[in-house]
C-alpha cells in the first residue's frame, strides 16, 4: 500500500475544516448520534478507501464498512459507510467523497485502459507519467495502482532517463552515443532509458547488442502504423530491449499500441478523467 504520511491527512482535512462546523454548531446538532452512506450512481472502479478511512477515524467517526481499492462498483451500490456525531460525520463528508470521486474516476479510467491492453498484449502494461497534478501524486499514484496500472517514473531520483534535453548539453545524440560506455558504467545499480525517435532508436539498439548500450528505449510519438514493424527490427538487433511506447496515448488508440508488440505505454491520459458521479446518504441514529 502507498504510505501517506498522517501529515498530509491532516492537511486534506484543515482544507475543508480550518476550524469548525459552524453550521452544526448554529443548529446545535453536533452531538446528535448518525450514519452515512456512500455510494455510487455509476459503474466505477473504487479507490481511496485507505485515506477515506483515515479521514473519517481522524474526524472521530467509526467505519462500519469498507469496500476495498480495486473492486468493481455497480451503479446504485454502497461501498463505505460509517457511523459517528453529525458534527463528525459532516466534517468527514465532502473530504471523503472528494477523495473517491476523484480517486475512483482515475481508477476507472486506467482499468479500462489496461483491460484493452490486456486483451491484446498481456505482457504490456500501462505506465503513467509524471506529468500529473502538482500536490497530488501520493494520491494519483494510489488511484492508477487501484485500475491495475504502475507508474513509469515516480521523479527524477529513479530510473536514468535520457530525454533530447539531456543530449543537448551533451552536443547532441551522436556525441551521447559516443559516451554510452562512460555512462553505462555509471550505472551500475540501474537501468538506463533513452527517449528516441525511430532512427535513433535503430543506432541505440545496434549499440546496445554490443553490450555497453542502453536497457530500454522509449519510442517518442511513432506512429502506431510505423511501430508494429520498428517493434519487430529492435528486437532482431537486441533481444533484451524494455521497449516504451509513448506520446498521445489514450484509451482509444491504447490497444492499437500494445498490439506493436511493446512491453509497456507510458501515458498521463488516466490523470485527466472526469470525476464519479458519488454521493452520501446520512441517518439519524
Amino acid at each position: 500500500m502507498l504510505r501517506i504520511p498522517d501529515s498530509r491527512i491532516d492537511q486534506f482535512i484543515a482544507e475543508d475544516v480550518p476550524y469548525i462546523d459552524l453550521t452544526s454548531e448554529v443548529l446545535g446538532i453536533g452531538a446528535e448520534r448518525g450514519e452515512m452512506e456512500f455510494f455510487t450512481r455509476e459503474a466505477c472502479v473504487l479507490a481511496g478507501v485507505p485515506v477515506a478511512c483515515r479521514i473519517a477515524e481522524k474526524c472521530g467517526c467509526e467505519i462500519a464498512s469498507a469496500r476495498a481499492d480495486g473492486d468493481g462498483l455497480a451503479a446504485g451500490e454502497t461501498f463505505f459507510v460509517v457511523r459517528g456525531a453529525a458534527a463528525d460525520l459532516h466534517a468527514a463528508w465532502k473530504v471523503c467523497l472528494n477523495t473517491f470521486d476523484h480517486l475512483s474516476a482515475v481508477a476507472t479510467k486506467t482499468r479500462a485502459m489496461v483491460n484493452a491492453v490486456h486483451a491484446v498484449n498481456h505482457r504490456c502494461e500501462i505506465l503513467t507519467t509524471r506529468k500529473s497534478m502538482p500536490g497530488a501524486k501520493d494520491l494519483l499514484t494510489s488511484a492508477i495502482m487501484a485500475g491495475s496500472a504502475f507508474p513509469h517514473r515516480l521523479g527524477l531520483s529513479e530510473t536514468v532517463l535520457v530525454f533530447e534535453n539531456h543530449m543537448e548539453f551533451m552536443g547532441g545524440f551522436d556525441a551521447f552515443v559516443e559516451q554510452l560506455p562512460n555512462i553505462k558504467s555509471k550505472c551500475i545499480e540501474k537501468k538506463l532509458f533513452v527517449e528516441a525517435n525511430a532512427e535513433q532508436a535503430r543506432t541505440l539498439a545496434r549499440v546496445s547488442a554490443g553490450g555497453e548500450g542502453v536497457d530500454g528505449i522509449q519510442l517518442d510519438k511513432v506512429p502506431v502504423e510505423q511501430l508494429t514493424s520498428l517493434v519487430a527490427e529492435l528486437r532482431e538487433i537486441d533481444p533484451r530491449l524494455t521497449l516504451i511506447a509513448a506520446g498521445s496515448i489514450n484509451p482509444e488508440n491504447a490497444a492499437a499500441y500494445a498490439a506493436t508488440g511493446v512491453d509497456g505505454l507510458a501515458t498521463t491520459a488516466p490523470f485527466s478523467a472526469k470525476p464519479c458521479d458519488m454521493s452520501v446518504r446520512m441517518h439519524a441514529l
